[in-house]
């Protein structure tokens, strides 16, 4: 026992050791360093006005004294407005109350107030510390873990403890931990079946008795009995358990779980081994053992196999270093791999000891010690198989494909007559049978069945075939074929009795038919409406206690209310109802006659050389076929569009009834502000009402205005509005408030008055706030009863504070502008202001050295205004000064520091409310604002923490509560050993090592290895997770911001996990089971305010995404049950989270986007997740073209890799079909929409490519009117598609900020060209979930949070963009040029605009060569230039040379590093083979499978060749004008195709030869050798490219449209061949690129090849021949990109125009022109004259090859024999 130390003075003996070997809790006091308290609380934010060196003696003692908190001057005098009293309230916050019975304002000795024994508390501090010392001796846990575990679990009491008894306070911890109805162990023991391994409370029961997971003899009611029997023991048994027990129990979960690192993730493994342990403690051998074990033995014995067992699956070592494996998901055993051994009994009987026993052989006290001995190699197995294939979207979503195919089949079918009416052979007439008619529209039901007899196979793919998996699978398999026969049988009858008989069959075919139709819409509605994980052994429902586990951890979901359900149910059958409507006369009934049209087409007169007439014969069908699939698009695309209508409808209307919108009668909002802060933040229920109400709500109003004011929002004229403010009354001298006119201003028309700059951040700031309490909060607990919670935040790289060098110097060469001038742009009254409140805070220090910038009046602008304070902040270099400006900048940027003084706040709010709702606290300590502060001070540490994981001296300094989580390394033990990792916590009061310098931390606990095995950000959460302290956790990225009248409203945010009011029962009493049924809430998510919104049109389309995201579509979702966990502001229950996994999961890759797991598997396993509409927090974005679209790509390939995921898996199967259908739209429907868009434009095209041949020719002999009606009628439906995603944004802005703002951003986004940057980034999604399912590669891309001031050069935009989207584009521009020429409709603008996206939207969304921000010319005056602005020369020269680098010397940044490096994806690298690590490049990605290479590579580009030659040979199989048959055009086509790639070949073999006999002479002395070899080379090459093409030219006579139709089928041919020369000749590639330079200098040894010097120059003659090919087309692409930007650079001040665009600046305010000394004007003049004359003449000559052979084509003759044959 440690008894307490009496005096506040002595020292507070570490119980768990002395204070030299370990850092102790916090040390408040700068001169009193002995006075230290053990486990004092966590503190996590000081305010801007505490005081560091606080002395504990004198702490909370009274000072008697009268102090009015409220009798103060007249604040009417502006030196008054910041005095003591509004200080104090704004930035000091106020903290709890212990509880019902005890002293208010204890000792600093106590750190657990709420745990006192004055409140009958169970146990005892020294009593549980007691129990913490017993178990660590046992065990051998480390004694700062163990330290830490006490702590955590003395804060968690004190925080339950201070809103209902310590008894129930600890009762209903250990049934939340551990024996409870919600308890994750008690949920697994019961799925595990671990009650028939030991029957509770005969703890000796030895070995499991039964391995297989089948139901037990009997039948299933005993089976339930049995199961339900099993519970009520349980219950009892935890009735039964003494106090001190199950303290000793969460005790040791605590203690295991604190220590166990990567094995956290794993939370039912976690499980097996508390069982373990609590069962060996438990044995006689462990209680009279004497000796305590040594420390770190747990860590040694049970962890570290663990973990090195999950390293090893990912990681090997290479030279003494960690390497990435080179395995994809399908064969790693990854987390959840290894947490579902523990969910089913044959899974804890394959854990075998080294000796080959079972561990479960074995009695279960004896389990535990013997866990070193565990061969984990031999137990774990792949229970689900993440393979990389398109199967899984037919497994996962299989109800939406069986939705759409079979609707479409019905409609379609039903009104395709045409295609099987019966000709009747005497009259040669068609008839319809109406049995046909109905059997064939009921094979609708056949594809739904062949649809789902596709996913079964597939599924058992991605499932183990060990044990009863497959068993429902073959049930079903059988059973879907017998549905086939009856949906798809009669059809075959019926059909040859029609017929045979001319369609006089009879009526037993039509009675056929009918019945076979009903069969099908049954069948089909059945695979529609049941979840495939529900046919034959259902996994959700089934009582079979072999479901149990699946049902505990993925189908437990949390009910949905009667209402919410209806509502659920009413929005799908909305959606569907209209869709079914619409897509039935708008997409069918128009396409019936088009169908008509089509089947009764003959095409006449025509023959090819080899295919005769049946290529033409057979063209309309081909057509049709073309026709139905671009229809089948649309019919999915249609869904989309009505589910946006509805759910936008649904948000809406839920908004209102929540009273969310400005639209609503609430237009007083501002005057009811006072009485609603008053009656929803306060927590009045539990105030003696001392105070008027006005008393209160002006504290807190005033301490708002005032944090705005410090944050340089509002001037001081602005704040004097604004402020309550004390007058004197005639009556006795009393003094009463003056509320602030603000307040009246919005009802009373007589009042006019400018309170806040308009439309500035302060005005949104406070209209949220006031809309924002229109609606319900959950009411608050007095500060003192509220929970305990930490925000936690991760942070790697970021940005902590600006230095002053990054703010006013330049970035680089290509940036215009500093950041502080931008800034100060962006923000120009927030810059007034604080260039005012500078010059104040310089005048006085010049005065009188004083240090408050605050308590002058403003005759500082009487005095001369001083040129630097208003470029830079600062006229006096002094770091206080020049700080000052970093700050102001740092808080406009997305830094750590803008998020932790943010963050801060929280304290500050707790503190104010703490002080506002018990002011007899302020009388408590008179007149001593010292001491006031400290017991606010205490309050606010206990109530909150503030967690950050990375190292940052300067916060420490500014917020001393601020706590970072960070690793710390020391050298192994032994030589060659691994080194030590610890996570290690320190604060600004930990101490200095004078030694080191560092400080010394709290705790340092040793890790099993090194933590980050994922992506990072889960990880680094992970290791920090010890360090929380209290209920709940508010996971924060670095880049968010908060404000403190958000703040305030925690209590409210923190009611809605529904823990304020706690039953008094036991959980564990019979007759209390209903009162804790209720699921507990997970998560609750937030709003986000993006404050990067107004930087510019790319700021304000990641705005809106989010706002239509986070904030319009959550909040019906969180309605529905839709909602999961998407990271930023969400609240989790931590409590709930870190017993099921923690807060994010973390295999590489896998889990890229790591918070939606969270979501999903709290999801699964019975957790609710809300939204709160009152609450949010400021978040930036990217803001630069690139960045946005790496973000894109991240969020493309995390879901690529959801897909893959078992979550989605077990989401997809066993949910009920409302709410699977709100998951799927929600989350990867957005995306597949997005593919299908994009599939849609290129359908719409070839469609068009293969019709207008068909109306050239035969527009006479038919009528195509019908199908040009349906072509208009698709393009509508393409253009509604892409333009309703604005929609939302365009509701939610109506609603919440009225119809002109709506209008006005709608109509700034449109002008500023968003709908192509949305083109744009469809595809880049689109190209971004394609390559991750095809190759993988997701990987974390560190998203950019800086401003977008950079120009970035056209040939990265190109290196980064032509994959994605420029080589798509231009492909389907030459497409669309085609038919242009071929069918013009005004209809077709649009899709030029969409497709021209597609190729220039780079050049047009970024500071480009393309267009200068301000067009200078080479004087550095800004004025249009005639010709392409100088840059735009420049960026055309940089370009030359990225293309022609990089072959005598290695380049990072040269064209054939990016070829390499986009081939390396499907070729690999060679294994551990020379060459350096690769950085961080495509080398971490293991090889793409055949399956999937031969797909995407092979299959699908040899398609696109054979469509497009059958299109090119059907235009050519007519007779030309003299009546002559061209020869043919397959021999043609094949020539120009395979021409170049011949010249290629035969150029470099000469070139090889020329080398390889001349390069080891000549290379020595000729360095550039190689250079001019490849040069060489690359010339010839592109030469032969263009004289190919002019032969094509020449070929089709000058005629336009064959040749643009010949190009098409010509790169379609070449981009295949390419492609399967890459995937099916090519070896891995080395890391180096010594084999490049050794074929141009022919010097092949000495390279470092080894072995491989022979066969490399045949794979590099391969590889050459494919890049010449390809940097040709590149080069020719590259020029034709740049063509098409010309245009637009010469408009006049198309640069300005651009500008305004991009920034959203009016002119005068733009950024200046660079300036230029003498010689840099010099060198650019010389640059821009050479290269503008190399330009021009590029353009000449292209210009000519194309118009003068049109223009002299009569003139042109050749002779050419061979010819005639092509």
């Amino acid at each position: 026992m440690h008894p307490q130390s009496s005096s506040p003075t002595a020292d507070h003996a570490d119980p768990f050791g002395s204070s030299a070997a370990f850092s102790r809790r916090y040390v408040y006091s700068d001169n009193d360093s002995d006075n230290v308290e053990p486990y004092g609380r966590r503190d996590t934010y000081a305010s801007d006005s505490s005081n560091n060196g606080l002395n504990d003696q004198e702490r909370y003692y009274d000072h008697n004294g009268a102090y009015d908190p409220y009798a103060q001057q007249d604040t009417d005098s502006e030196a008054d407005v910041y005095a003591r009293g509004y200080t104090q309230s704004a930035e000091s916050l106020g903290q709890s109350r212990m509880g019902p019975s005890e002293s208010k304002y204890t000792g600093p000795s106590e750190p657990y107030p709420a745990w006192t024994v004055e409140r009958q508390i169970p146990l005892s501090k020294e009593e549980i510390e007691d129990i913490f010392l017993d178990l660590a001796q046992k065990f051998g846990f480390q004694r700062d873990s163990m330290r830490n575990m006490f702590d955590f679990l003395m804060q968690l009491l004190d925080s339950r403890a201070s809103r209902m008894s310590p008894n129930q306070a600890l009762l209903t911890l250990h049934a939340d931990y551990i024996g409870g109805e919600h308890a994750n162990y008690r949920k697994w023991y019961f799925a595990a079946q671990l009650d028939l391994d030991d029957a509770v409370g005969n703890v000796q029961n030895p070995g499991l008795q039964r391995l297989q997971s089948t139901r037990l003899k009997g039948s299933r009611s005993t089976n339930a009995k049995s199961l339900q029997t099993a519970m009520d023991r349980w219950r009892q048994a935890m009735n039964n358990m003494s106090q001190y027990d199950r303290l000793r129990q969460i005790a040791l979960y605590l203690l295991l779980w604190g220590e166990a690192a990567q094995v956290r993730f794993v939370p039912e493994c976690l499980c097996f081994i508390f069982k373990c342990a609590d069962d060996y403690y438990r044995s006689p051998e462990c209680q009279s053992r004497v000796e305590p074990v040594p420390e770190g033995l747990y860590l040694r014995a049970v962890i570290k196999p663990l973990y090195r067992f999950i390293r090893d699956q990912g990681y090997e070592v290479v030279d003494g270093r960690f390497v990435r494996r080179e395995r994809d998901h399908a064969d790693i055993i990854g987390y959840d791999d290894v947490n579902q051994l523990f969910w089913y009994p044959e899974g804890i009987a394959r854990i075998m000891l080294a000796d080959k026993t079972r561990l479960i052989d074995l009695p279960p006290s004896h389990r535990y010690m013997k866990f070193d001995r565990i061969d984990w190699n031999k137990a774990f197995f792949k229970t689900y198989y993440e393979k990389r294939s398109f199967g899984h979207l037919l497994v996962n979503f299989n109800r939406i494909w069986v939705i759409h195919v079979s609707l479409y089949w019905f409609y379609t079918a039903y009104n395709s007559p045409s295609i099987y009416q019966i000709m009747k052979p005497n009259t040669n007439t068609a008839v319809n049978s109406p049995a046909l008619a109905w059997s064939v529209t009921a094979l609708g039901g056949a594809v739904a069945t062949i649809i789902m007899i596709a996913a079964t196979l597939a599924e058992f793919s991605y499932i183990p075939t060990t044990w009863n998996n497959t068993s429902h699978l073959s049930r079903r398999l059988l059973f879907l074929f017998i549905t086939l026969a009856l949906t798809a049988g009669p059809t075959f009858y019926v059909a040859i009795a029609e017929f045979s008989s001319a369609g006089n069959a009879g009526s037993l075919a039509l009675i056929l038919g009918v019945v076979q139709f009903f069969i099908s819409v049954v069948a089909t509605l059945l695979f529609a409406i049941m979840p495939s994980g529900r046919m034959f052994g259902d996994r959700v429902a089934g009582k079979s206690r072999k479901y149990l586990a699946s049902q505990t951890f993925t189908a437990s979901y949390p009910r949905l209310h009667s209402q919410a359900r209806l509502a659920s149910l009413l929005l799908w059958a909305l959606v569907f109802g209209c869709k079914a409507t619409e897509s039935y006369f708008f997409l069918t009934l128009s396409f019936r006659d088009s169908i008509l049209v089509m089947v009764n087409m003959k095409i006449q007169g025509c023959a090819d050389k080899y295919f005769g007439p049946n290529l033409c014969s057979n063209h309309a069908a081909f057509t049709l076929t073309i026709m139905y699939i671009m229809d089948l698009v649309l019919f999915f695309l249609d869904t989309f569009l009505w589910y946006i209508i509805w759910n936008t409808v649904f948000s809406i209307g839920r908004s209102f009834s929540l009273g969310l919108s400005i639209w609503t009668p609430w237009k007083d909002i501002y005057m009811r502000l006072p009485k609603r802060i008053y009656s929803k933040l306060l927590a009045t229920r539990d105030m003696e009402v001392k105070y008027k109400p006005k008393v209160l709500v002006s504290q807190i109003w005033n301490a708002i205005i005032i944090s705005m004011y410090r944050e340089h929002l509002l001037s001081i004229q602005h704040v004097q509005k604004l402020l309550y403010h004390q007058i004197d009354t005639a009556q006795d001298g009393k003094r009463s408030l003056r509320a602030p006119p603000f307040f009246i201003s919005q009802t009373d028309k007589g009042f006019k008055g400018e309170f806040f700059p308009p439309g500035s951040e302060a005005e949104r700031r406070i209209s949220f706030f006031a809309q924002s309490l229109t609606t319900s909060l959950p009411e608050p607990l007095p500060v003192d009863a509220m929970p305990a919670f930490t925000v936690l935040t991760p942070h790697y790289s970021e940005k902590i504070l600006l230095t002053l060098r990054e703010i006013i110097r330049e970035e680089d060469k290509h940036t215009r502008v500093t950041l502080l001038e931008y800034l100060k742009q962006l923000h120009p009254v927030e810059w007034e202001n604080f260039v005012k409140d500078t010059k104040i805070l310089a005048e006085e220090s010049a005065m009188f050295n004083g240090t408050s910038p605050f308590g002058t009046d403003e005759k500082g602008n009487s005095k001369r205004d001083d040129l630097p304070f208003y470029c830079i902040g600062f006229k006096s270099a002094a770091p206080e000064f020049t700080l000052r400006t970093r700050i102001w900048a740092s808080l406009r940027a997305q830094t750590l520091y803008r998020t932790v003084s943010g963050m801060m706040n929280y304290a500050k709010a707790i503190k104010l409310l703490y002080r506002v709702e018990n002011p007899e606290i302020v009388q408590h300590f008179g007149g001593n604002t010292e001491r006031l502060e400290r017991e606010l001070e205490r309050m606010a540490r206990r109530k909150f923490k503030f967690q950050e994981h990375e190292n940052a001296e300067f916060l420490l300094r500014a917020y001393p509560d601020l706590q970072i989580a960070y690793l710390d390394e020391e050298a192994p033990r032994k030589e060659g050993g691994d080194p030590r990792l610890f996570s290690a916590l320190i604060d600004g009061h930990s101490e200095f090592i004078p030694e080191t310098g560092r400080r010394r931390p709290k705790f340092r606990i040793e890790l099993p290895g090194n933590p980050i095995l994922g992506d990072g950000k889960s990880d680094n959460q992970n290791h920090a997770i010890v360090f929380y302290r209290g209920e709940y956790l508010q996971l924060i990225d670095a880049n968010q911001d908060n404000y403190l009248e958000e703040c305030l409203k925690i209590r409210n945010v923190l009611g809605e996990f529904e823990e304020y009011s706690v039953s008094t029962q036991s959980p564990y009493a019979q007759y209390s089971q209903k009162e804790f049924q209720t699921p507990p809430v997970a998560i609750v998510g937030a709003r986000e305010y993006i404050f990067s919104e107004n930087i510019g049109i790319l700021g304000d389309l990641a705005a809106g995404k989010e706002q239509t995201f986070g904030t319009l579509s959550a909040r019906s979702w969180a309605w529905i049950g839709g909602k999961l966990h998407y990271g930023h502001p969400d609240f989790l229950n931590a409590l709930y989270m870190n017993t099921r996994g923690g807060v994010s999961k973390a295999q590489k890759g896998l889990h890229l986007n790591e918070d939606i797991y969270a979501g999903m598997n709290a999801f699964g396993r019975g957790g609710r997740i809300k939204h709160t509409e009152y609450y949010q927090c400021g978040k930036g974005r990217d803001l630069g073209f690139g960045t946005i679209l790496n973000f894109q790509t991240k969020i493309g390939t995390g879901m690529g890799e959801q897909m893959l995921s078992r979550e989605y898996y077990y989401l997809g199967t066993q949910l009920p079909i409302d709410r699977f259908l709100t998951f799927y739209y929600g989350h990867p429907g957005f995306q597949i929409n997005n593919m299908l868009v994009i599939l849609a434009v290129q359908c719409f095209i070839v469609t068009i490519l293969f019709k207008r041949y068909l109306d050239a020719k035969h527009g006479n002999c038919y009528n195509l009117n019908p199908v040009f009606s349906w072509i208009q009628h698709c393009i509508i439906s393409i253009f509604l598609v892409f333009m309703i995603s604005f929609l939302p944004l365009f509701i939610q802005e109506l609603v919440e900020r009225g119809t002109v703002r709506a209008i006005i951003r709608l109509g700034k986004q449109f002008g500023s060209l968003s709908p192509v940057f949305e083109v744009f980034s469809t595809q880049i999604y689109t190209h971004s979930i394609i390559s991750n399912l095809t190759f993988g590669g997701a990987r974390y891309i560190a998203t950019g949070r800086g401003f977008a001031t950079t120009r970035i050069s056209f040939s990265i935009l190109f290196s980064r963009f032509a994959g994605p989207s420029i080589y798509l584009g231009m492909r389907t521009l030459i497409m669309l040029l085609y038919v242009t020429m071929a069918m013009w409709t005004p209809y077709l603008i649009y899709f030029w605009i969409s497709i021209l996206a597609l190729c220039i939207s780079p050049s047009c969304l970024t500071l480009t060569n393309s267009l200068s921000l301000i067009s200078s010319s080479t004087t550095g005056e800004s004025r249009p230039m005639p010709l392409p602005t100088d840059c735009s020369i420049c960026h055309f020269r940089e370009f030359l040379r990225w293309m022609s680098r990089g072959n005598s010397r290695s380049h990072n940044n040269s064209w054939i590093g990016y070829c390499r490096l986009s081939r390396t994806m499907i070729t690999g690298y060679k294994k551990k083979k020379l060459g350096l690590p690769s950085e961080k490049l495509s080398g971490d990605v293991p090889r793409a499978k055949w399956r999937a290479v031969i797909v995407s590579e092979v299959i699908f580009p040899v398609v696109m060749a054979v469509l497009f030659i059958i299109a090119y040979m059907f235009v050519k199989a007519f007779p030309d004008s003299t009546g002559r048959l061209p020869p043919s055009p397959l021999i043609r086509i094949a020539v120009i195709s395979l021409g170049p790639i011949v010249w290629n070949a035969a150029v470099l073999l000469v070139l090889f030869l020329v080398a390889l006999f001349l390069g080891p002479m000549m290379d020595p002395t000729f360095p550039r050798f190689g250079s001019v070899m490849a040069s060489l080379a690359h010339i010839l090459g592109a030469i032969g490219m263009l004289g190919f093409f002019e032969f094509l030219w020449f070929l089709e006579a000058w005629d336009s449209s064959h040749a643009v139709l010949g190009l098409i089928a010509v790169i379609a041919i070449q981009r295949a061949v390419h492609k399967i020369l890459i995937a099916v000749f090519l070896s891995r590639e080395f890391k180096h690129d010594e084999t490049n330079r050794a074929w141009w200098t022919g010097r092949w040894y000495g390279r470092g090849l080894g072995a491989h010097v022979m066969s490399q120059p045949a794979r590099e003659f391969v590889v050459k021949i494919i890049e010449l090919s390809l940097w040709s087309s590149d080069l020719l692409l590259g020029h034709f990109l740049l063509f098409m930007l010309t245009p637009p650079i010469l408009i006049p001040y198309i640069d300005r125009l651009h500008a305004m665009m991009l920034f959203w600046l009016r002119p005068s305010k733009q950024i200046r022109a660079p300036l230029y000394n003498l010689n840099q004007k010099k060198r650019r003049r010389w640059i821009i004259i050479k290269y503008g004359t190399v330009y021009v003449t590029v353009i000449l000559v292209f210009t000519a090859l194309v118009v003068l052979p049109v223009i002299f084509k009569e003139r042109i003759h050749v002779n050419c024999t061979l010819c005639q044959y092509l």
